[in-house]
């Protein structure tokens, strides 16, 4: 009888310690699901092993982001290759059907992740710090998983010099910038946010208030937001509604004299992070996405470099324009915007 019992505890001990341990996860696609409450050991052990992560980014403070995540993940390197995202989808479109599979993770704008995406490049993954995030930050892949989560955020507004537009004459929304005193003082950005800021002011206000501004003889700036936000701080451009926030926000806090307002809808900006199907290090990558949503990414995002956060609430009405659509309908949208764009302003 006493040895019967030995071995019925026996048994029941070794199922114990059985039930304990991590299950065997054998390919990217088990890591990317697995949620148990030893994850961020597992990731870290098993890309100690790989070694480094591959990241392709559209994101210019990429150095800072890599330097982070290294400091807190000794043993795991970030190889980072930057680029805007349109070429980024062009390189991994090209690597992907040469069966040249370089990248682990991307960090871009939606659009060149639609794209991705409707090609069945990426990867569905979890993570236990998507619960945080708004539903319309998480695009839904099959099994409760996700495509894309949205790392960071910069909204179009209006922003002018302080030193050139009197404080009387600032526009602070979609109808004030038709007042007399702007005629020929506003400039806008010819790249994607221009087109998104047409976007939003088409649905608040309609096509007849778009050609009403027309007759306001904005100049089109052959530039993207960034560069044109550098305008408005050397008083080049005095005011602009296709301004984005944390740029100016910087700016101003290096003493610039400009300010930022938002409009009556607001284009947001995201960025966002997804994981490739054929991810050469699977533990390195997921282990990375987890930072750049985790705390420790958002942090650095927004006390460092400004940038929103999705799940934040900051008084004033966001907008996804890609939100809903596929690759198709979202480039023929954006193109629409951009003749209408073209019409309004002067080059």
């Amino acid at each position: 009888m006493k040895e019967l019992l030995l071995a019925i505890l026996t048994a029941a001990s070794l199922v114990g310690h059985a039930w304990c341990q991590t299950p065997q996860l054998k390919s990217a696609s088990d890591l990317a699901k697995y949620s148990g409450a030893d994850r961020e050991r597992l990731l870290f052990e098993g890309a100690k092993k790989e070694g480094k992560v591959v990241w392709y980014t559209s994101l210019t403070i990429y150095k800072e982001i890599a330097k982070f995540f290294e400091a807190k993940y000794p043993g795991v390197t970030v190889e980072p290759y930057r680029a805007a995202a349109t070429t980024l989808a062009t390189k991994i479109l090209s690597e992907s059907q040469a069966k040249r599979y370089i990248a682990d993770a991307i960090e871009t704008t939606p659009g060149a992740l639609m794209l991705l995406r409707d090609n069945k490049l990426l990867l569905p993954y979890t993570s236990p710090h998507l619960t945080t995030y708004p539903d319309g930050s998480k695009e839904k892949a099959p099994g409760g998983l996700f495509f894309t989560t949205v790392d960071r955020e910069s909204y179009a507004g209006i922003s002018y010099n302080k030193t050139v537009i009197r404080e009387a004459d600032v526009a602070k929304n979609f109808d004030d910038l038709l007042k007399p005193a702007l005629k020929g003082k506003m400039g806008i950005s010819g790249e994607e946010m221009g087109a998104k800021v047409i976007g939003a002011i088409l649905k608040v206000k309609g096509d007849g208030f778009v050609k009403k501004l027309a007759t306001q003889d904005i100049k089109l700036y052959g530039l993207p937001a960034l560069g044109l936000n550098e305008l408005i701080v050397s008083g080049e451009v005095p005011l602009t509604f296709t301004a984005v926030d944390s740029n100016i926000r910087v700016a101003a806090m290096r003493g610039a004299p400009v300010a930022w307002f938002p409009g009556d809808l607001v284009p947001t900006n995201a960025g966002s992070a997804a994981i490739f199907v054929h991810t050469p290090h699977p533990h390195a990558a997921l282990l990375f996405i987890d930072f750049l949503i985790g705390p420790d990414g958002q942090k650095i995002f927004g006390e460092k470099f400004g940038y929103g956060n999705p799940g934040k609430e900051y008084g004033f009405k966001k907008w996804y324009p890609e939100q809903g659509l596929t690759t198709y309908d979202y480039a023929e949208t954006v193109e629409r915007w951009n003749k209408i764009l073209l019409q309004i302003s002067r080059k």
